[in-house]
């Protein structure tokens, strides 16, 4: 008994409105995240600035890699990414960062409170993604991971023994 399906029987897979959405959720945070980052990078003042400074460059490369994963996985699956800027600024679920200078300590926890925001997107939309394209999901657990690692790491700038 042959498995092999016939041409005609083949189609490919397309995002529903729903996976759709939950990954334009995911997309605005990481665009955001990516601004936010980079906003941090060229305000920040004050003690190890340096370290921080590069530690906010890996972020903003992590986001802005992150966010252009998601928007072609979304366009190989047939969705239409918006990463327009006012899109951005009207769905992202991170909150504002603030304007002028700001020191390290401060810019620690500024930055790790709007990365664990992007997670928390990714965790919402997780399992709904998950019951629809567990390949898609995957990528959703890699930038989970590549977040919480670059959160613990930047976090533990204002930990004290």
């Amino acid at each position: 008994m042959s498995t092999r399906r016939h041409e005609s029987e083949i189609t490919e897979f397309q995002a529903s409105t729903e996976l759709s959405a939950n990954l334009q959720r995911v997309l605005v945070d990481l665009i955001e995240l990516h601004l936010q980052g980079k906003q941090a990078h060229w305000n920040v003042i004050g003690t190890n600035f340096r370290d921080l400074h590069l530690q906010l460059d890996e972020l903003v490369d992590f986001a802005r890699e992150a966010s252009d994963t998601v928007a072609e996985r979304m366009r190989a699956l047939w969705a239409v990414p918006d990463g327009r800027t006012d899109t951005v600024a009207a769905n992202t679920t991170l909150p504002q960062f603030p304007p002028h200078e700001q020191s390290t300590a401060d810019v620690v926890d500024l930055i790790t409170t709007r990365i664990y925001a992007a997670v928390d997107t990714l965790r919402t939309v997780h399992d709904p993604v998950d019951a629809e394209d567990p390949s898609t999901a995957d990528i959703l657990h890699q930038l989970i991971d590549g977040l919480e690692k670059l959160a613990w790491l930047i976090k533990t700038e204002n930990r004290k023994v």
